[in-house]
């Protein structure tokens, strides 16, 4: 299965320091984040944690070659 591109447009947000499950997928309906729609296919949501709060953009094309964060690669889509 190849990832679905859930959006062009990354999602910016201020995440706390914790764990987080970056949608690898694109089937999530809580992009950028895993809700278990992965379930029955062969791409597995990413562990990632962030250690203070910072201010990021998270890749929703799934094409970044810096998972979970935007790398501007969907602007070549």
């Amino acid at each position: 299965m190849r990832p679905k591109v859930a959006s062009k447009i990354p999602t910016v947000v201020e995440l706390q320091a914790g764990e987080y499950w970056w949608c690898r997928c694109g089937l999530s309906r809580r992009q950028p984040y895993c809700d278990g729609s992965h379930e029955g296919h062969d791409i597995c949501p990413l562990r990632f944690e962030v250690e203070q709060t910072k201010r990021v953009a998270l890749c929703n094309c799934k094409c970044t070659r810096e998972a979970p964060y935007c790398d501007g690669v969907h602007s070549s889509l």
